[in-house]
């Protein structure tokens, strides 16, 4: 499995080195958010807007109005927590071309609740106007600018920084509305979103090992929720559905299957596995994937709770199919 290293801070500077009227503007974070090298680079096209999250978006809003697209980093959960009545007032309502980078969304931060955007895709899925967007691995990073710059109106981006394995090939990138079908099946459809994904492919290596016939999708475009071949994949599970994602199950990737299943009368049981209406600990990202359900293992046992069987399978025996490798001490869940 390859790692990669600060993805977003290199293809960010090459990306834009022919888009004059790209700006980034940043609250403080600059290095925390991959955008430092961008900033040594393009000095005049970087703004450092300090810990004022509210008039950051209102700026944005302004250099929006000028032709210009601004593209703001900073933790999720300083996005539409501390800034939503801007958000909503100077950029979703009229239809502005701003780009906003939240990064450490869920458990990939040790922060605790002050720093975990566990209900971000909820709360901003609401805004008229928005575009939500997920990466789960390094190509969709490196793709993702494409698909945000396309979008005529304002975008949110759960992002991933650090070092982030590469699961899908690079000659794959990712498509606005459009899942990345891993695995064809029947028994059962699951769909994944964010890091969950490498988690989930994981546990569908060792249930095909076993016989279970799973469609498994990766979920990156999340408004708007209409890419037909979700559908198709929902309605041809003879088991049932499971969702899994780094968020809680209100209001975002489940919720969004339940909708489409329920708008379209599909009458399949559906399994939502995330955050259980809950703030979160402080700890490393594997201990809070473990301890809220959230990881391979997790996702095992709802699948056999689905099909009234029972596998055998340990916490080792899914830990010898590890994806990601054991790589350096920098963990892309540090502040």
């Amino acid at each position: 499995m390859e790692i990669l290293s600060r993805v977003h801070a290199r293809r960010l500077v090459e990306w834009a080195k022919d888009k004059p009227r790209v700006v980034v503007l940043s609250a403080d974070l600059t290095s925390s958010t991959e955008v430092d090298l961008f900033r040594d680079t393009y000095p005049k096209r970087f703004f450092s807007m300090g810990m004022a999250e509210q008039n950051m978006m209102s700026f944005a809003g302004g250099l929006a109005r000028e032709g210009l697209f601004p593209f703001i980093h900073t933790f999720a959960v300083f996005i539409y927590r501390r800034a939503y009545d801007q958000i909503a007032a100077s950029i979703a309502y009229p239809n502005l071309p701003v780009r906003l980078f939240g990064f450490l969304p869920g458990v990939t931060t040790p922060g605790g609740a002050t720093h975990q955007a566990v209900e971000d895709i909820a709360v901003v899925r609401a805004l008229p106007n928005m575009t939500i967007l997920e990466v789960g691995d390094a190509t969709d990073v490196e793709t993702v600018l494409d698909v945000a710059h396309s979008i005529d109106g304002p975008v949110y981006v759960r992002m991933l920084r650090g070092e982030i394995p590469r699961l899908f090939p690079a000659s794959e990138p990712l498509r606005l509305n459009s899942a990345r079908q891993l695995r064809s099946g029947s028994d059962i459809t699951i769909l994944s979103s964010g890091i969950c994904t490498e988690e989930a492919l994981r546990a569908v290596a060792a249930l095909t090992e076993r016989g279970v016939s799973i469609q498994h999708l990766h979920i990156s475009t999340l408004k708007p929720f209409a890419d037909p071949s979700v559908f198709e994949a929902i309605a041809q599970a003879r088991s049932g559905v499971i969702t899994l994602e780094n968020h809680t199950t209100l209001g975002g990737l489940g919720t969004c299957v339940a909708e489409v299943m329920a708008e379209h009368g599909i009458g399949k049981r559906l399994i939502r596995i995330g955050i259980r209406d809950t703030f979160l600990h402080g700890a490393s990202k594997p201990y809070l994937m473990s301890k809220y359900g959230l990881d391979a293992m997790a996702l095992m046992r709802e699948v056999e709770k689905l099909l009234g069987t029972r596998f055998g399978l340990s916490e080792q025996d899914l830990s010898a199919i590890r994806l990601e490798l054991t790589h350096s001490a920098a963990k892309a869940e540090a502040l």
